[in-house]
């Protein structure tokens, strides 16, 4: 008798090669693919394989890239990159994106992603995968050493908290917007150890690059995974970067499938939110922070700088100047996302009014690089996390916003609602 099964019971019983899991039950599941950084990868892994005098089960399923320490500031993070790009060359791994942007964006860019996909990741925000229909979640170096060497990892079957949004987002609401008030809602470790997935005709109007941020920022609810189910917008973004044979069908939750628990959202009711420090849970309507004083805007990281990232803060920025006493700094995600940048107007807009334009890679978001805070130093940026010293001095202060009300806080100089600016 076939039961009800949640999509993530369903992924995670094919991995095991199962027919059903149930939730709680610890399986041993197969790895489709492993996604590895400069930071936590090729350095903590070679190692732990040089003393078990042990080899990667399958070079094929090791995606490697560069982004932490890119470019080399320095002889350290030079001596790094120069570890990871041996250790890609020793292993036969071929799938290696050596600074070409911020692993999160540059996977599913490259077409490595596919619905029904067990995915492991080398970093907390690894559940961006989940956008694509993938149960994909983060572990740290020791499991990544287990993962690569055996092509497989236990798990505890987690359950599914099903987030429903429906409406239509406002003028200048965004992903980042709706993933603040969730923030706020649920609290930091409101989805411990579970699967957060999104749903709801909000969602289903969502683009790719959007649905990334919210699974993304799921690991800031503590989240193991945050899951979207694929649609014609999945088929459609990954068609386009050559990934064939796309089985939306299958991958749905079944009707009847239990749910830890289901909460509803509305989308047309949503204003523009930022988080105070020094948590994403600080969250609230932008208004209540207007006139906090910036000295930086930073639009960076896998949450904030992608391509659509970018346009949002173009255009508020078109036909207007930053502040003289703000810097406004932008990373794109990855090297695609400038050059489309570049190409559609959109980094033109930006260089106008008075951006500076920074590398691809993690940079200032966790501290690497150019862009970190001096002491006392007051930032808002479109990153994921405003944890007290991530960006520099213990005694900076980081505020959290969409890239709307990053760049018309970088014009008025303070933070503002972005609706104020575009009016």
């Amino acid at each position: 008798m076939n039961r009800p099964q949640t999509l993530t019971q369903k992924i995670v019983a094919r991995a095991a090669g199962r027919a059903h899991v149930d939730v709680g039950e610890v399986v041993t599941c197969a790895i489709d693919l492993a996604m590895m950084h400069d930071s936590g990868g090729p350095r903590r892994l070679q190692p732990m394989l040089k003393r078990l005098g042990a080899k990667i089960w399958d070079p094929s399923k090791i995606v490697v890239v560069s982004d932490h320490y890119v470019p080399a500031v320095d002889a350290e993070s030079a001596s790094i990159l120069k570890l990871t790009r041996e250790f890609v060359r020793d292993h036969e791994i071929t799938r290696f994106h050596d600074m070409q942007g911020i692993c999160h964006v540059v996977l599913p860019e490259n077409g490595h992603l596919r619905p029904g996909m067990f995915v492991v990741g080398g970093d907390s925000h690894s559940p961006t995968g989940g956008a694509f229909g993938c149960f994909m979640f983060g572990v740290g170096a020791t499991e990544m050493c287990g993962a690569v060497v055996t092509g497989e990892i236990w798990l505890k079957t987690p359950g599914t908290i099903l987030l429903n949004w429906h409406g239509k987002l406002g003028p200048m609401v965004s992903a980042k917007d709706m993933m603040l008030a969730l923030c706020k809602r649920l609290g930091m470790g409101g989805a411990e150890y579970q699967v957060v997935q999104y749903a709801g005709d909000a969602i289903s109007g969502l683009p790719m690059f959007e649905r990334m941020t919210l699974c993304n920022m799921a690991a800031e609810l503590g989240a193991q995974v945050g899951l979207i189910a694929p649609d014609t917008v999945t088929e459609y973004f990954l068609a386009a970067r050559g990934v064939t044979n796309i089985d939306t069908a299958h991958w749905q939750g079944d009707a009847g499938a239990e749910y830890l628990r289901v909460e509803n959202f509305d989308a047309s009711d949503l204003a523009p939110q930022v988080a105070a420090p020094h948590s994403p849970a600080n969250s609230g309507p932008a208004a209540e922070q207007r006139g906090v004083a910036i000295n930086q805007a930073y639009i960076g990281a896998c949450t904030g700088a992608k391509i659509n990232d970018l346009r949002m803060a173009a255009s508020v920025l078109r036909g207007k100047r930053v502040a003289s006493n703000v810097r406004l700094l932008v990373a794109p995600a990855t090297a695609r996302t400038t050059a489309e940048a570049a190409a559609d107007g959109t980094l033109a807009a930006l260089a106008e009014a008075g951006a500076i334009l920074m590398p691809s890679g993690c940079g200032a978001c966790a501290g690497y690089g150019a862009g970190v805070l001096a002491e006392d130093e007051i930032c808002i940026a479109s990153t994921a996390r405003n944890f007290k010293g991530r960006m520099g001095a213990a005694s900076s202060k980081v505020y959290l916003a969409s890239p709307y009300t990053v760049a018309a806080a970088a014009v008025a100089g303070m933070i503002v609602d972005p609706r104020e600016v575009a009016s």
